[in-house]
């Protein structure tokens, strides 16, 4: 069986095998449902699943080919959000984690749907405009220093990650998942992963960290903008704050940025009321106290890992794992991440790079 080759099909194997594991364990007997895919993804895979036309849950499970340990491991994810919720933290509600592999070809879970609207990076007619964007970055940073600042051995999770040398950690595994994943040879890629290695700075402190902090995994509230819901906690673990901050500015691209790098934006950072990569670094600072110099480590880091991740799916469409055409030219996104970063170490900053 596919993973989730026809889960939307009507009377599907996958269909089928759903059915009857919900209604198992669920607590739930399944008269209707109906399986829309989210697009936009390129990662985990992800559904909505709409039953007895009044219960919306959501169906989350690795893609075909995924190597679990790298980031796609479900019950890591699913007990994030059970820890979360009870909290009132931002979180969707859980409701099941399914570790039989037999039911769809890899382990998966399910929350409850969030109603509300995200920001895309193409959104045109409909992006905010600048005074609600400005309040959406205001609820962007708060909440993002709010996840930093939650008492992690409180919420039970003291044992999700290894705090101590994280930043060393993080560099060589990216590097090793770079080589792994390699097809071509692209030596700015490599350069990178040299000199972060070299400038490893010492930890800021140890926290909850999102690891994937950005507005497309933000569900704001459709009535005043503000955020109500974090998604896509399957990367999250403890350690360094400054490093999350690195992976969101790895998405942070600034209006005045070339057109090549414009036009792989994968977050809707350029819409005005947005501030730069150095506004969001100094906007961080201010709100978290905690001091993270001129940011360039951290912004290449976060950019390596883009590469890195890039890189991973590429190989994944080069062997043939996957046939979506977003995939064809991820090669072009790692030698483009590779670039701008040599670039922001050149330059010893994060802004007016070209």
């Amino acid at each position: 069986m596919g993973i989730l080759s026809d889960l939307s099909k009507s009377g599907s194997t996958d269909q089928v095998a759903l059915i009857k594991y919900l209604n198992a364990e669920a607590g739930i007997q399944i008269r209707t449902i109906q399986i829309t895919p989210f697009s936009g993804g390129y990662s985990n895979l992800t559904y909505l699943l709409e039953i007895n036309e009044s219960v919306k849950w959501v169906l989350r499970m690795p893609p075909k080919g995924a190597d679990i340990k790298s980031g796609h491991d479900m019950s890591r994810e699913y007990k994030i959000l059970n820890a979360l919720y009870p909290l009132n933290q931002k979180v969707p509600k859980p409701v099941l984690y399914c570790s039989k592999t037999e039911v769809l070809g890899a382990t998966f879970y399910i929350m409850e749907y969030v109603s509300g609207y995200i920001l895309r990076s193409e959104m045109n007619e409909v992006n905010p405009d600048e005074k609600t964007m400005r309040h959406i970055f205001q609820q962007f940073m708060d909440t993002f220093v709010d996840v930093h600042q939650l008492d992690y051995v409180k919420a039970g999770l003291g044992d999700l990650g290894i705090p101590d040398q994280y930043a060393e950690r993080q560099i060589s595994g990216w590097t090793k998942r770079y080589f792994h994943a390699k097809t071509d040879d692209i030596k700015s890629a490599e350069k990178m992963a040299a000199w972060l290695r070299e400038h490893i700075p010492p930890a800021s402190g140890t926290s909850l960290i999102h690891n994937d902090f950005k507005y497309d995994n933000l569900i704001l509230d459709i009535g005043n903008s503000n955020v109500t819901t974090i998604l896509d906690w399957e990367m999250s673990t403890i350690g360094d704050p400054l490093m999350d901050l690195g992976s969101s500015l790895g998405y942070w691209v600034n209006v005045d940025d070339p057109d090549w790098l414009l036009a792989i934006k994968l977050s809707p950072t350029t819409i005005p009321g947005n501030p730069s990569r150095e506004g969001l670094l100094q906007e961080y600072a201010v709100k978290s106290g905690i001091d993270p110099g001129n940011g360039v480590f951290y912004y290449v880091y976060g950019l390596f890992k883009l590469a890195v991740i890039a890189q991973q799916i590429y190989a994944r469409y080069v062997s043939g794992h996957t046939t979506d055409a977003r995939f064809a030219g991820l090669n072009k996104v790692v030698d483009a991440c590779a670039t701008i970063g040599l670039q922001s170490i050149s330059r010893k900053r994060l802004d007016g790079l070209f």
